[in-house]
């Protein structure tokens, strides 16, 4: 299990804020951010874009994108990141876009595909993860990796 206690520590001691917009994780990782005492002096908030009509209209992803590439695409997470650092008003905006399935999402290639995007001022970094398991172990470990990179990410100065 991720040390989001840890990422929240991070993020006070180089004053950055964070928010996230989330698709097959369905919340998981801001409700993890959430769980932990003071959270709220970093973490702006989160958007839930399950629907793609969602993505379109709350963070700005282009619907041709979603036509062109598939909702499971890294065209998309970088929208959604992007867009949502913007419309959250954050330092750092993480997105998460995959198939936990059981179901395969239309043109996706296999259940356990994803793709996290961290977007900041300096620079936007996708992710293409292929995790194996059940449904909620996916969402699970999609949510610690995005965790763990961002911690990694912070402890070498890479976001400012």
């Amino acid at each position: 299990m991720a040390d989001f206690a840890k990422l929240i520590k991070e993020l006070k001691e180089k004053g950055l804020t964070i928010g996230a917009v989330e698709s097959f994780t369905a919340g998981l990782f801001s409700s993890r951010l959430g769980e932990i005492p003071g959270a709220s002096s970093v973490f702006r908030g989160s958007l839930i874009t399950y629907a793609p009509e969602l993505k379109v209209s709350l963070v700005g992803v282009k619907a041709e994108t979603i036509r062109q590439k598939g909702v499971v695409s890294q065209e998309v997470a970088l929208e959604m990141a992007v867009g949502g650092r913007k419309a959250l008003d954050v330092d750092i905006c993480v997105s998460f876009t995959g198939d936990a399935g059981p179901t395969l999402e239309k043109g996706n290639d296999k259940v356990g595909e994803a793709y996290l995007c961290v977007a900041t001022a300096r620079q936007n970094i996708v992710l293409h993860p292929r995790f194996k398991g059940e449904r909620n172990a996916i969402r699970a470990l999609a949510a610690d990796m995005a965790c763990e990179y961002l911690i990694t990410l912070l402890e070498k100065g890479s976001i400012a």
